[in-house]
């Protein structure tokens, strides 16, 4: 993913939008709008790290499913399923865009009490009203698919195989970035330190640049991921997103299982999945504080302590397993309600948020991208309305409510 070429100053000294953030989220939103044909303004896309190693991005599990209890978060990952499965069609046919594979080995959710079940059950409802192939499985059910799970403390899951499993999200990534690039958007290899408003402070007019340089602006678009409050303050805007560390184990087992392992929600918390002929096991710390912005250390002790003694219990044969690589990433953890934050600031009107995906980024990120480009372009949603995303919600103190947050 490293560019060929770092361009450090900005080749216009004003643009009609301006990109904080060059990642999953930035290249969403400046392909989407490069893309549009009824866009025809000028984009600037900053990254202060082109290597992009230290972003959510370069960390991510690449995860889709539909199995969220929000009517909403269940069509933003069936346009995603849509747009991963024909993504060379979207990106015009273009003979070098390889395919990408939705890998659907689906998601099961494993309950080990009633109330939760029920959780389950009224979820399944929405998500059968959207189309949505998930069904309730009894614990004989689930034994029969899938004969290697112990279930002895289980009393019902959740299961869809139908658009929900694994995908290689970091070619859409490239694929967008480069196509941005060839559809005329500038990638500026520095870092917006501040920003100027306008005499009311209701617009932002400029961004200052690390380098001294200062560009004006029509729009600024908040993309950077689990530093966002540290772009929005540059507005006078507060925001409640924060880094939080998320766990990653690859692992390899001696007795691999017979068939795919669906990426398994442990009612400890603990998710494990079927990763090519290895495994993926994840979680989050149990003491889960916002953490630097570069501290990237691995806790070896929740492997030893916490993970391998719970995915050994639910399936025995991991019992004999080997570590092969681990890594520990950032949510861009948003500690209001746990789902994003969209649109513009109540105040500074210009400033338009895409952020707080809190784990969910990059199987949102076709219908975010897609949508604030819409905003920007039409002043309206044309395709999903995002509106219930917007940052409004914030200072109403009207959280969403999505019980299915991993």
């Amino acid at each position: 993913m490293n560019q060929t070429h770092a361009v450090l100053a900005p080749e216009k000294d004003s643009y009609d939008v301006v990109i904080v953030g060059g990642a999953m989220y930035g290249s969403s939103v400046a392909w989407f709008l490069a893309n549009n044909d009824d866009f025809n303004g000028s984009i600037l896309v900053v990254e202060r790290d082109p290597t992009y190693e230290f972003t959510s991005t370069a960390h991510t599990n690449s995860c889709m499913r539909q199995q969220f209890s929000t009517e909403l978060n269940v069509r933003i990952s069936q346009f995603a399923a849509d747009f991963v499965k024909n993504f060379r069609h979207y990106m015009g046919d273009d003979p070098r865009v390889p395919d990408v594979i939705l890998q659907s080995y689906g998601y099961m959710y494993l309950a080990d009490n009633e109330p939760f079940a029920d959780i389950l059950r009224e979820n399944q409802k929405i998500q059968a009203a959207c189309g949505a192939g998930t069904k309730i499985m009894t614990r004989d059910q689930i034994k029969s698919d899938y004969p290697f799970y112990q279930l002895d403390d289980i009393v019902a899951g959740s299961h869809n195989l139908i658009d929900e499993g694994y995908f290689d999200g970091n070619t859409l990534f490239d694929w967008w970035k480069r196509s941005a690039r060839e559809k005329g958007v500038d990638y500026l290899t520095n870092e917006v330190v501040d920003m100027t408003l306008s005499v009311d402070g209701k617009r932002v007019e400029k961004v200052v640049l690390k380098s001294g340089d200062s560009v004006s602006c029509g729009h600024v678009i908040n993309a950077s991921g689990p530093r966002a409050v540290l772009t929005s303050r540059m507005a006078g805007i507060e925001l409640p997103v924060e880094p939080r560390k998320r766990y990653t184990f690859i692992f390899d087992a001696e007795q691999p299982l017979d068939r795919d392992l669906p990426l398994t929600i442990d009612p400890s918390g603990i998710h494990m999945r079927t990763d090519g002929q290895y495994y993926l096991a994840g979680c989050p710390p149990d003491v889960d504080p916002a953490v630097d912005y570069d501290d990237f250390v691995q806790d070896h002790s929740i492997w030893e302590q916490k993970v391998w003694p719970v995915i050994a219990t639910r399936i025995p044969q991991f019992e004999a397993i080997k570590l092969t690589n681990s890594w520990a990433g950032h949510y861009a953890f948003n500690t209001f309600d746990q789902n994003a934050i969209l649109g513009p600031h109540t105040e500074v009107s210009n400033f338009i948020f895409v952020n707080g995906f809190s784990g969910h980024g990059f199987q949102q990120s076709p219908a975010m991208g897609r949508g604030t480009a819409e905003y920007i372009t039409y002043g309206e949603y044309r395709s999903l309305d995002l509106s219930l995303f917007h940052y409004q919600r914030i200072p109403d103190n009207k959280p969403i409510i999505e019980s299915a947050i991993i």
